[in-house]
């Protein structure tokens, strides 16, 4: 896809948001396995859900822009990903894994969120005040779509952050 105009970088970015959450729903299974505590293989649980209907209502948005669904490849997600197996591969201690599967997925969680963030706004310049028929909500614009889904990154985030504070990095260390 050549890139011409903000539109086409809207696009693009929304094609490599849908790429990364489809890579991401792949690999919790993964870290949801390599966890010890309960607790951080529930998080994982609810995330992987969570990142199934993030990918759904992506799919609303680009239905709603008269697009069709497809990813672009994430160099960005698929380094975090591969950053994050290589380091939990070489940890044989179990609590000193959870530490370090929850620092690689906030560091997937933050890239999430600068996408998110930035279709938002990038959504918002361009007037894309098309809606769709979200079952839960009624009809809203796509700008909503994306809210929920950076508003639901974020929390995980926050959730991870208690998670390693409270129980994860004081058993590691």
């Amino acid at each position: 896809m050549v890139i011409r105009t903000m539109d086409d970088l809207f696009i693009h970015g929304l094609q490599d948001v849908y790429y990364a959450e489809n890579q991401i729903a792949k690999t919790l299974p993964e870290m949801m396995e390599k966890s010890s505590d309960p607790m951080l293989r529930e998080a994982f649980k609810l995330h992987l859900e969570e990142t199934q209907e993030q990918i759904r209502r992506l799919d609303q948005v680009f239905q709603a822009l008269g697009q069709a669904p497809k990813g672009v490849t994430c160099q960005a997600v698929l380094g975090l990903i591969e950053e994050g197996q290589e380091v939990v591969g070489q940890i044989e201690d179990k609590d000193l894994r959870d530490t370090a599967i929850i620092a690689s997925a906030q560091a997937i969680e933050h890239y999430e969120i600068n996408r998110y963030g930035t279709l938002i706004a990038w959504a918002q310049q361009l007037g894309h005040r098309e809606t769709v028929d979200e079952k839960q909500l009624g009809n809203v614009e796509i700008v909503d779509l994306l809210q929920l889904s950076l508003d639901e990154e974020k929390d995980v985030d926050r959730k991870l952050t208690a998670l390693a504070e409270s129980r994860v990095n004081r058993h590691a260390a």
